[in-house]
């Protein structure tokens, strides 16, 4: 999944719950830019910042092993 497709994914969960980019900065304890950023897919998130505003929208991320063929 690229940037682009994990910031669309927030946004349209963000939105699904009625939420304000402002609202869930705030509740996630990240900055509005970097909201933003990140809904744009022009962020680098840590892992902890990631987790903050997935656990606010209900939301979880996995870790999963591909098959050797696949490319990368």
């Amino acid at each position: 999944m690229t940037k682009q497709e994990i910031g669309e994914k927030l946004r349209q969960r963000r939105k699904l719950l009625r939420l304000r980019q402002r609202d869930l900065a705030e509740l996630a304890g990240v900055t509005l830019r970097g909201l933003t950023d990140l809904e744009r897919g022009e962020a680098n998130p840590t892992v902890n910042q990631l987790a903050k505003i997935l656990d606010v929208l209900g939301l979880e991320f996995r870790v999963v092993e591909r098959s050797a063929h696949a490319p990368s």
